[in-house]
């Protein structure tokens, strides 16, 4: 067994390799998750950054960074997915700003905005990271890994070193001495969004805004989601947590895939899914 842990996308990120594992292997992927982290970054100079000032000053950018320009492909092909309600373009500050305001020619790597906005990529980056790692660990051979964003972006490759899927326990955002869910994973992502728990008053933490109308979401709401994909998990547990009643329930659909919403209510409230909890 090895493991990387390092600094990155202000978290830490935890690479644990079984078997035959190789640090040099570790360290490329590592690598990989640095790499994500400077072209999606906005708290320095970045990819992300020369695009925005491009996009708020009224200008059409040509995307010449590769990561770049595919997180901006995953998320245009999440838009339906998750009912336009990820939008890494959304800011109370600027009303109207949102996907819906972009202009992306993926084949010409350009990107415009039909009024001035920024993008800020928030936990996605986090998923997208972890699938760059990953995509580097099976390359190079590894069977069987767990890689982790800080405690709510997690991914596994293959099954436990001592057999079956990773147990994963997330634990009450409210009681950590309680458990709200487990898990059992292989080869699979899983992130959790929350308006409530450890660091969601972080005063550097972005408020969760509903896209369609830029409002802030203040429900107590955990949101669980499982994919094949991190970033596509990430999309997916944002989605959950800002959505309406009507909206969630077609999120939840599980034809889909593992989704779960968490709503802490002081009533009693029947859920309006069966994927959907009501907990007092």
């Amino acid at each position: 067994m090895y493991v990387e842990r390092f600094a990155a996308m202000g978290t830490r990120f935890e690479l644990h390799l079984f078997g035959n594992a190789d640090p040099a292997v570790a360290r490329a992927a590592r690598r990989a998750i640095e790499r994500a982290d400077d072209a999606l970054t906005i708290h320095r100079p970045s990819p992300v950054t020369a695009l925005n000032d491009c996009l708020l000053a009224g200008r059409p950018c040509q995307v010449d960074d590769p990561l770049l320009l595919d997180a901006l492909v995953e998320i245009e092909a999440a838009q339906g997915l998750a009912l336009g309600l990820f939008d890494p373009a959304a800011d109370v500050a600027r009303p109207g700003a949102g996907w819906g305001a972009v202009v992306f020619d993926r084949q010409a790597a350009r990107v415009a905005a039909s009024l001035p906005l920024a993008f800020d990529f928030g936990g996605f980056g986090k998923g997208f990271a972890l699938d760059r790692a990953g995509d580097v660990l099976r390359d190079a051979g590894v069977a069987s890994a767990f890689l982790c964003a800080g405690e709510s972006s997690i991914a596994v490759i293959g099954a436990h070193p001592l057999g079956g899927g990773w147990p994963i326990t997330i634990p009450h955002p409210l009681d950590p001495e309680r458990t709200l869910v487990e898990f059992e994973l292989r080869d699979e992502a899983l992130s959790i969004s929350s308006t409530v728990g450890a660091g969601t008053d972080a005063p550097e933490r972005s408020p969760m805004l509903r896209p369609s109308d830029g409002s802030q979401v203040t429900a107590a709401r955990t949101t669980v989601a499982i994919d094949r994909s991190g970033a596509r998990g990430e999309v997916m547990s944002t989605a959950l947590l800002v959505a309406t009643d009507a909206q969630a329930e077609c999120l939840l659909d599980p034809a889909q895939g593992r989704r779960f919403r968490f709503n802490f209510s002081p009533e009693p409230v029947m859920p309006a899914h069966a994927y959907e909890v009501v907990l007092q």
